[in-house]
């Protein structure tokens, strides 16, 4: 990792220091993505089936789970992994449940009531990573906010594996959340499929997961030309850490590389004012690394992350909230204290004891988060990413009496005659 400090740079040194890997190749992946739906919007499932071979190696003729695969998937699955699985399962409904907004109504005014309902978003579409490691996390992430909004229809894609089945501990994921539609399709091509929807997908009214660059770039495309609605942009993982000097620089260490080793396209970084910790850090991570079976990819995030001195912890809390980091660990003695200088972050994880992978499988809060600077001003997954909210308004002729002179001043103002002239005629047949 580069060691930086930050009070010796100047505006363009910090802004590179705050780069994103991704941000290198933006163009030459927005091309390809757009290439890829494209074919998929026109081709439908032979386009799909042919990026499969091309980039999977997989060739499918059905892509879609059958039954069988399911139920060999719970039979498989060790019992001590499954009760994991259920026991996350849990926490995340018991959180998820705790923020759900309920409908609500008011009176406004003498004869004018307002309200406001939820409903679930009628088809939505869950992409599952997979890549070099299978997620059933994420497959908990998204399923169980979506069975809490009762969206009546779920699609989920998620990458093959080489002989061109699901990862089974991914199905028995998918069955504890109530799945039963998934398809083996995996990058760019499964989010355009969802999107425009195939004679074997349907298209969906909104997508949501986590997933590369090629991923994120095609969701924010088909969201951009109509085709679906999108969560969010999680790309790429990323981790920053703020550490003082009473931090443990081995778990400061392992927290960095358990985002590292996510992609080569991830980034980590480290800010402290303590020269100390961050020689530590730097060290450990070279140590730990040496057994870490990812390590090769460990390292290429690595390349691209950075170790910054700042001259004190409120500095380091403003490097961060211009980075808005997708996760932030404060490795502090007093991380409550701080936590009212965050403005910006996905998710945040106080002190010593609480590792981001807690977050990303079992403490409840969602792992489907916003990258890229996106939680400057985007929210994670939660159950109202999967509702639409419907306003709702009743006015009775002493309503529409009490409140009407307003509406007309407003639409004179905007120079709206026929708005103006639908609440003169009520006025006038209720005087």
């Amino acid at each position: 990792m580069k060691r930086l400090d930050w009070n010796a740079l100047d505006a363009a040194g910090r802004a590179d220091a705050l780069r994103r890997p991704v941000q290198d190749t933006a163009a030459a992946v927005a091309a390809t993505v757009a290439g890829i739906i494209d074919a998929v919007a026109e081709g439908g499932d032979a386009a799909v089936r042919e990026f499969g071979r091309r980039f999977d190696g997989v060739d499918l003729d059905d892509a879609r789970v059958g039954e069988d695969a399911f139920e060999a998937a719970m039979a498989s699955v060790p019992p001590a992994l499954l009760a994991a699985l259920r026991a996350a399962a849990s926490r995340i409904e018991a959180f998820h449940r705790a923020g759900m907004q309920a409908d609500y109504a008011l009176e406004t005014a003498p004869g004018v009531r307002c309200a406001r309902m939820a409903r679930p978003v009628r088809r939505v579409g869950l992409y599952v990573p997979a890549g070099s490691a299978p997620l059933p996390s994420t497959v908990l992430m998204l399923g169980v906010p979506a069975r809490l909004a009762s969206c009546p229809e779920v699609v989920m894609c998620t990458p093959p594996r080489a002989d061109g089945s699901v990862d089974p501990v991914v199905l028995a994921a998918a069955r504890l959340c109530g799945i039963t539609r998934v398809h083996r399709v995996g990058g760019a091509q499964a989010i355009a499929a969802m999107a425009c929807g195939t004679d074997a997908i349907p298209a969906c009214d909104k997508l949501f997961g986590p997933g590369n660059a090629w991923v994120t770039e095609a969701k924010r495309q088909v969201a951009q030309r109509g085709f679906a609605s999108i969560d969010m942009p999680a790309g790429p993982s990323e981790v920053l850490v703020i550490a003082d000097a009473g931090a443990n620089p081995d778990w400061v260490a392992a927290d960095l590389l358990s985002q590292a080793e996510h992609g080569p396209d991830s980034q980590v970084l480290l800010l402290s004012d303590s020269d100390a910790l961050l020689d530590a850090v730097a060290v450990a991570i070279e140590a730990q690394l040496a057994d870490l079976p990812r390590a090769a990819i460990a390292r290429e995030a690595l390349s691209r992350s950075r170790l910054i001195r700042v001259d004190g912890l409120a500095q380091a809390f403003d490097v961060s909230n211009a980075y808005a980091p997708e996760h932030l660990i404060l490795a502090l003695r007093e991380p409550r204290a701080w936590l009212e200088r965050v403005q910006a972050a996905g998710s945040v994880f106080l002190g010593d004891h609480t590792p981001e992978a807690l977050g990303d499988y079992c403490s409840g809060t969602n792992h489907v988060l916003p990258t890229a600077g996106a939680a400057a001003a985007t929210s994670g997954v939660s159950v109202a990413s999967f509702q639409t909210f419907i306003s709702v308004q009743e006015a009775t002729a002493a309503g529409i009496a009490a409140i009407g002179p307003d509406a007309l001043a407003m639409a004179d103002a905007e120079g709206l005659g026929a708005h103006a002239s639908a609440v003169r005629l009520r006025l006038e047949q209720a005087a």
